[in-house]
């Protein structure tokens, strides 16, 4: 009696193991993609066929979330703020290649160590050339 739910078990992976790839075995997503279009496709023809339609010029307008307009939105900001965002990301995420080292580094041994002098060199080249350029000066 115990053993029968571990032969009914075994029974059902070897009659599906014969036809693993079947295309009928894709009919239940098939069915359910079709569905989800299905209902989506009708839920909006339903809520345009349903819904209000008066448009008036107060809901044409732009709402900019209850806060007069002043202005063009379309102003002129310095780029030296996009590069310090862009230099913070590349710089931050060489940072995280430290991580693996730390954790494993009596596993790496010394190939391991000259590996990460080697990130270090092309780390501190990279930053050293930053600074020549100007990209963190702030006075231009």
């Amino acid at each position: 009696m115990l053993l029968l739910p571990y032969f009914c078990g075994m029974q059902f992976f070897i009659l599906q193991a014969g036809n693993v790839n079947n295309a009928t075995n894709y009919l239940p997503i098939v069915l359910q993609l079709l569905f989800a279009i299905g209902f989506i496709v009708t839920m909006m023809g339903l809520t345009h066929y349903f819904g209000p339609t008066r448009s008036t010029s107060d809901k044409l307008k732009n709402f900019e979330s209850g806060i007069e307009i002043k202005g063009n939105a379309r102003q002129p900001m310095a780029i030296k703020y996009f590069l310090v965002a862009i230099l913070f990301v590349l710089f931050d995420v060489e940072v995280i290649f430290f991580y693996p080292y730390a954790v494993n580094f009596r596993a790496l041994g010394w190939n391991g160590f000259a590996a990460v002098v080697m990130f270090v060199a092309l780390f501190i080249a990279g930053f050293i050339y930053i600074i020549k350029k100007g990209a963190l000066d702030w006075e231009d």
